[in-house]
């Protein structure tokens, strides 16, 4: 499976569908994308989902740009105050340096 970590994805199914989400990881074994938004999903206990169940609205091709993404794909920490933060800017469509 490849490597989802850092991508922005919409639920299409699901109690939590329409909501924004970042790829925290991959659970290889299971095949499920482990999913947080840091406000209903923490990243501490992130949402197993099917990649069936999700529509991913970034990939390694059009990524999203910011601190705390670039941060999860080289596997420090985020916080949840920092993923609320880049899926806010992303649903406004702002990235840095741009107002």
């Amino acid at each position: 499976m490849y490597d989802y970590t850092g991508c922005i994805v919409r639920a299409t199914a699901g109690r939590d569908r329409e909501g924004l989400f970042c790829v925290m990881g991959v659970d290889q074994e299971r095949q499920r994308l482990l999913l947080a938004d840091g406000k209903r999903r923490k990243v501490s206990r992130p949402k197993p989902k099917q990649l069936e169940h999700v529509t991913p609205l970034t990939d390694h091709l059009r990524g999203f740009d910011h601190p705390a993404i670039r941060k999860l794909k080289q596997g420090e920490p985020v916080s949840d105050r920092e993923l609320r933060r880049a899926l806010a800017a992303f649903k406004e469509g702002i990235t840095l340096g741009e107002r």
